[in-house]
């Protein structure tokens, strides 16, 4: 619960408590927080008690801990049901990066150019993206962007 608290803390703590409630009256108050702390756990596990019976036999196994939605997708994640770790093993990032970058700086162009020509016109006005820009002309101006600058 409180995993964050350093020494240095827990000190400041403890010394604000004896200045506080004072050493005579300390170990009562010790003693009240901790029966306070006693009785909310009591009553969380019988309403969870509670909660489990109501919903019947089915949900027998039901964790309260799989409302939390991190602990949640963690426990469906790990789940090899859904064979994620067939795909991510079958993906190849560097592979698809290096295509992907041979598309766009137009690598290997002259075997795909024939093709793709073709397809493009059967296509109905698709974009081949592994050609090359047309060169402007001498009058031609760039396309100016006002939010750009």
């Amino acid at each position: 619960m409180f995993n964050d608290i350093g020494p240095l803390e827990l000190v400041t703590i403890i010394v604000l408590a004896v200045l506080v409630f004072g050493p005579d009256k300390l170990p009562k108050v010790i003693q009240d927080v901790m029966r306070t702390v006693r009785k909310i756990r009591e009553f969380s596990e019988s309403a969870k008690q509670d909660i489990r019976s109501e919903l019947g036999p089915e949900f027998k196994d039901f964790e309260f801990e799989d409302l939390n939605p991190k602990a949640f997708l963690r426990k469906q994640l790990d789940n090899d049901e859904l064979g994620l770790k067939e795909i991510r093993n079958g993906f190849d990032l560097k592979k698809e990066m290096a295509e992907v970058t041979d598309a766009v700086h137009s690598r290997d162009s002259d075997a795909s150019s024939s093709s793709s020509s073709s397809s493009s016109s059967s296509s109905g006005g698709r974009i081949d993206m592994t050609k090359k820009p047309e060169k402007p002309g001498d009058d031609d101006r760039p396309p100016f962007d006002a939010d750009a600058t």
